[in-house]
């Protein structure tokens, strides 16, 4: 270095500390919401603690990791960054419940090319909303500022939960029978499974955001957040049998419900149980997308599902209503004996 070589400093590099700095005091109040009482400590440590001392006597640890899509594409888009954490959240603890885990603590992930103070405020502060709806505490996380690694405006999000569940109150499929129901509770929409395939249709469609889908608008729809299932269907598991439940992602209808369903079984699943909600009608006459083309891509209306038995069906149903989750009864387990082990019908 000469005399004359400027010195240069880690905000000359792209990142600047001082927004850095900014947003955790901005999203501190937004995350402390979160927080339950097994939560020792607040922010800003190198490792979260929790204390699982005086609520389980044989915890098991469930965990689940996942990301949004290329939903995330679309709110970047459009500019709306304040429901996509919610979706991030609704992704992973939903993934846990199936085994009948309560999901205590969430970690997430925020990486951008130049930090944008209220950008990173709203999507953290989605987060952070999605936590106090699952019942989990956001309990630590990662803003990570890195020049020349994403375009202008641009940012990825990944997001990683542990839960926890008795060992004796696992969920783990093995009491699935023939003649086993389905109850499949109601999506809030897409979630967020699907997108690439939606943002085509979208942008062939030219991008019309203004469509009118009954009570509301096509991009409404697209961006609705992922429905949080936890603290109803974790209620409803404290009184009644469930035998398996499957939430309804990537790989849609045929490739989800099946996952949880021992080998021997199969599925017929009934779709005249219900209508295909308008959001993926549009979807569907737009993009003249082919019957089991949806089924295998989008939820088609149902986020999760339920199995039980057929005696116990109609108590859940009712339990279902009195949390005001609409479902239906949209199939059967049948005995397998070769072939398709999921029929859609």
């Amino acid at each position: 270095m000469t005399a004359s070589t400027p010195p240069l400093t880690y905000r000359d590099a792209g990142v600047d500390i001082d927004a850095g700095n900014a947003v955790v005091e901005r999203i501190k109040p937004l995350v402390q919401r979160s927080f339950r009482p097994e939560v020792m400590g607040g922010l800003g440590g190198f490792g979260a603690l929790f204390d699982l001392s005086n609520k389980y006597r044989e915890p098991v640890l469930v965990s689940g990791t996942d990301g949004v899509g290329t939903k995330l594409k679309l709110a970047q888009q459009l500019n709306r960054h304040d429901t996509i954490g919610i979706d991030l959240v609704g992704m992973c603890v939903n993934d846990v419940l199936v085994q009948g885990a309560e999901p205590l603590f969430f970690l997430d992930y925020f990486a951008t090319g130049k930090l944008d103070v209220e950008t990173t405020v709203a999507v953290v502060g989605g987060i952070a909303r999605g936590c106090e709806l699952a019942g989990c505490a956001l309990i630590g996380g990662e803003t990570a500022e890195m020049p020349d690694m994403y375009p202008p405006g641009e940012y990825d999000l990944a997001g990683f939960t542990v839960g926890a569940v008795e060992k004796s109150k696992i969920i783990d499929g093995s009491r699935v029978r023939a003649g086993d129901v389905l109850l499949g509770i109601a999506s809030s929409g897409p979630h967020s499974n699907g997108y690439s395939l939606i943002r085509r249709i979208f942008d062939r469609a030219g991008r019309p955001g203004d469509v009118d889908l009954g009570d509301t608008t096509l991009i409404d729809a697209l961006m609705e957040p992922t429905r949080l299932y936890v603290k109803p269907i974790l209620a409803l598991l404290a009184a009644h049998d469930i035998h398996a439940m499957a939430h309804i992602t990537g790989g849609g209808l045929t490739e989800n419900i099946i996952r949880v369903v021992p080998a021997g079984l199969g599925l017929d699943i009934d779709t005249s149980a219900w209508t295909l909600p308008p959001v993926f009608d549009w979807l569907q006459r737009e993009g003249a997308v082919a019957p089991h083309e949806m089924w295998r891509t989008f939820n088609c209306g149902i986020g999760f599902v339920l199995v039980v038995s057929p005696e116990d069906a109609p108590t859940v149903g009712a339990a279902l209503l009195a949390h005001g989750l609409p479902h239906w009864s949209i199939g059967r387990v049948v005995a397998h004996a070769g072939g398709e082990r999921v029929r859609i019908g």
